[in-house]
């Protein structure tokens, strides 16, 4: 697919002899609960191993990773996140193709199986508020496509176009620190449990092409996934609660639903704390990667009049680990 980035900054530092090499390479980090900026890589050259090693170790190691001054095709938009594991098909897609919207549809959809288009966009392409999918919306806290059984380890959003008057900012925050800082009492009272994750509506609460909304608990669709989760690349305990729309929704297995629900409002209060956040103000051509299995993400709404597109690929996760 052709795309084209406006406003990008001219001063990318290319490897040397055309590639990216650690000469370049820098590690800068937010200084807040998680994140770092990247610097030194342009992921239209080839990646050598040392800086792929690298980038790996920096993943690990911050959760969230930001590369400013990008301009990539979507091909090399896969490219990048393939350092970092194979792809994962876009989870939302299914829902689409099942009405029949048509796969080469540039504001809903990509040619490619693995690359989702984030954007504000209506049928005409002018910015909407509701587009059937994301559209302008507040986006709440979530991680993707926890409501598939083996969930996307990481997630890679690049930026094409962005509002010139704000909004539509994303956060991060930090699900290890959420899990070690609870309190006893809630650790003791979520050991072993598992939630449902409902798939009936996305982040920004919209139902699903085709779908119909759950009338009780019973009837929400979607895997079940322990409230705990071991990260499999650093051995450490997060909090998994994926998303949560409006009752019923997600809910804890075993559990009455009252009971589910004060649980539910315990932990998604003290994980969405902003001591766990940092939160990234984008410009065009920027791709920011960050890893599911611990961080969950936010998005505010965005303004109607401006346009916002992205272009998000997602990486091949591993069955979850009960914590």
């Amino acid at each position: 697919m052709t795309q084209t980035v406006t406003g990008v900054a001219s001063d990318r530092q290319p490897g040397i002899a055309g590639i990216n090499t650690l000469a370049t390479f820098r590690v800068a980090p937010t200084g807040a609960a998680l994140g770092a900026e990247i610097q030194g890589v342009d992921f239209s050259l080839p990646v050598s191993d040392e800086v792929k090693e690298a980038l790996r170790k920096a993943w690990a190691d911050h959760l969230v990773l930001l590369f400013r001054h990008q301009d990539i095709t979507d091909e090399q938009l896969i490219a990048a996140a393939g350092i970092f594991g194979p792809p994962h098909d876009a989870a939302s897609r299914k829902y689409h193709l099942a009405v029949g919207k048509a796969v080469d549809n540039k504001f809903m959809l990509s040619p490619h199986a693995s690359v989702s288009i984030i954007s504000n966009l209506g049928a005409d392409g002018n910015p909407v508020k509701d587009n059937g999918g994301l559209g302008s919306y507040e986006v709440v806290w979530h991680t993707d496509n926890s409501y598939v059984e083996v969930p996307p380890a990481g997630s890679m959003l690049y930026s094409l176009e962005v509002p010139q008057n704000g909004g539509g900012d994303t956060s991060f925050n930090n699900q290890y620190l959420a899990y070690e800082e609870l309190p006893e009492d809630l650790k003791r009272a979520i050991a072993g449990k598992s939630q449902v994750h409902d798939s009936t509506r996305n982040s920004a609460g919209v139902l699903r092409p085709g779908v119909k909304l759950p009338a009780r608990p019973e009837e929400v669709p979607g895997p079940t996934h322990p409230l705990v989760r071991i990260h499999p690349v650093s051995g450490r305990r997060a909090l998994y609660l994926g998303r949560r729309r409006d009752w019923p929704s997600n809910y804890i297995v075993g559990m009455p639903n009252a009971e589910s629900e004060a649980l539910l409002d315990k932990l998604w209060a003290h994980a969405t704390q902003p001591k766990y956040a940092w939160m990234h103000r984008w410009s065009a051509g920027e791709l920011v990667l960050w890893d599911n299995r611990c961080c969950m993400h936010y998005r505010s709404e965005i303004d109607v009049t401006q346009r916002r597109v992205m272009h998000r690929t997602t990486i091949k996760g591993e069955p979850l680990i009960a914590g």
